[in-house]
């Protein structure tokens, strides 16, 4: 069975230095994930950001920390050790921009767009609902593919560091802002890579972005998509609308937080054994719900410092998990055994709501299959996101009807423990919960 990724992001200026990374890496695959991501960690521009990169011949100064060793073999010490761990590592590939200060910027200044001033294009972001809302990032330059001159130059130029990367150990690459750049462009590179390892695992990040721009990344040979499950309030339509328009061009990777987002604990504004709750719920859901599954650094322990790519430092760490809210380490590691065990869910294939979150849980069975009817398998969640605990309901309504051929087991994190449950069997749903049975199907 091919399973979804299973992704912890280590935050390279939460991290520290590659040394700190490595020590970390048995406690990340006692949780069960079996890749890590790993944010820009190449030497920044004026502004410091990691996603504002001026020279990827070296790293950022947190990263190298006082090693008088190269950065690539750093790198290479650091994907042998995961390796060794279990553990495949993915980087994040910068190509829509550079820091303004990049050394390609001075070396390559017509691969650039440009201002009708003449100079470099900082790339921006306009607010939907108000466009004289406009967000300006100064410190980064806009690359410019459209100009068939430079193009096959460009192409050649991250060809080679992916292919680099890749001799390094780099198995995998979370493509930044990719609907920013053309199908065309992504060929080239996905190949590239897998000239070096046919492995190689690529992730478009596709947050915000419309479903057209979505659909013309169709064809670049994309492994998955990142989704937008985190923002999800359990009742809208929209989330299970957009995962069957997305799931044909990719399977997706789900997230209850991430290095842009406030941290989940500082957004609900509970006291600890509350957001707990939410925080077993969030991340219970976004397994059940795609293929992959990320976590960001802390999210295991309820970290509440917004993660900031010029600011966090590595004390931040240890300050944090001094005074952690809570330790939900062996519930990930629960959370992440039940999905790799489950066929429905690695694959993206049908959902369908059973039972709507309007006087009770919501109900969805995911199946194995791309067509329901089709499917041998399939794993049917109850959601109760509400502060009361749900009434009891019996396993054969859960069900609403499914062909039912094989065992009904509660494979709920932690508490289910593969138990088999028979149709007149009760559930009862406590407060901000997520309830999982597998279910053996006709199919």
């Amino acid at each position: 069975m091919t399973t979804g990724l299973r992704i912890y992001n280590l935050f390279p200026l939460l991290a520290g230095s590659v040394d700190r990374w490595i020590a970390d890496l048995p406690r990340i695959a006692a949780m069960g994930f079996d890749w890590i991501y790993v944010n820009p960690f190449h030497y920044p521009g004026f502004s410091g950001s990691l996603y504002a990169i001026k020279d990827l011949d070296r790293l950022h100064p947190v990263v190298q920390g006082d090693s008088p060793d190269t950065p690539d073999t750093l790198l290479r010490r650091f994907t042998t050790a995961a390796e060794r761990a279990g553990l495949r590592v993915m980087l994040d590939l910068v190509v829509n921009h550079t820091a303004k200060d990049a050394i390609l910027a001075e070396g390559k200044p017509d691969w650039y767009r440009r201002d009708d001033d003449g100079t470099l294009y900082s790339p921006r972001a306009v607010n939907p609902d108000d466009p004289e809302d406009v967000t300006i990032w100064g410190d980064l330059a806009e690359l410019d593919y459209s100009n068939a001159e430079t193009l096959n130059d460009q192409i050649a130029y991250w060809q080679a560091y992916v292919a680099r990367m890749a001799t390094l150990g780099f198995a995998g690459f979370r493509c930044d802002a990719a609907y920013q750049v053309a199908a065309e462009v992504w060929s080239p590179l996905i190949e590239a890579a897998r000239k070096v390892r046919a492995d190689s695992v690529f992730a478009a990040e596709t947050l915000g972005c419309t479903v057209e721009q979505v659909a013309d990344l169709a064809g670049a040979g994309f492994d998955y998509l990142f989704n937008s499950a985190k923002w999800w309030d359990f009742e809208a339509p929209w989330l299970y609308e957009q995962y069957d328009l997305f799931r044909p061009i990719a399977p997706s990777i789900a997230f209850p937080e991430n290095h842009d987002t406030e941290r989940l604990i500082a957004e609900l504004g509970e006291p600890a054994d509350k957001a707990a709750d939410w925080y077993r719920l969030r991340l219970a859901f976004c397994a059940v719900f795609s293929s992959g599954l990320a976590i960001t650094q802390g999210y295991e322990y309820g970290f509440a410092e917004r993660l900031n790519v010029v600011d966090t430092q590595p004390e931040a760490w240890d300050r944090q998990r001094a005074t952690a809210a809570f330790d939900l380490s062996s519930f990930v590691a629960e959370v992440n055994r039940m999905k790799a065990s489950l066929p429905a869910l690695n694959k993206e294939g049908a959902q369908t709501v059973l039972r709507e979150a309007i006087d009770g849980p919501l109900v969805v069975a995911r199946f194995d299959d791309d067509v329901a009817e089709q499917a041998a398998s399939a794993v049917v969640y109850a959601v109760n996101p509400r502060e009361t605990a749900a009434a009891p309901v019996r396993v054969v309504e859960l069900l609403n009807g499914l062909p039912v051929a094989g065992p009904v087991t509660d494979v709920t994190p932690v508490t289910g423990q593969g138990k088999p449950l028979g149709p007149d069997a009760e559930i009862v749903l406590p407060a901000r919960s997520l309830q999982a049975l597998s279910v053996g199907l006709q199919g």
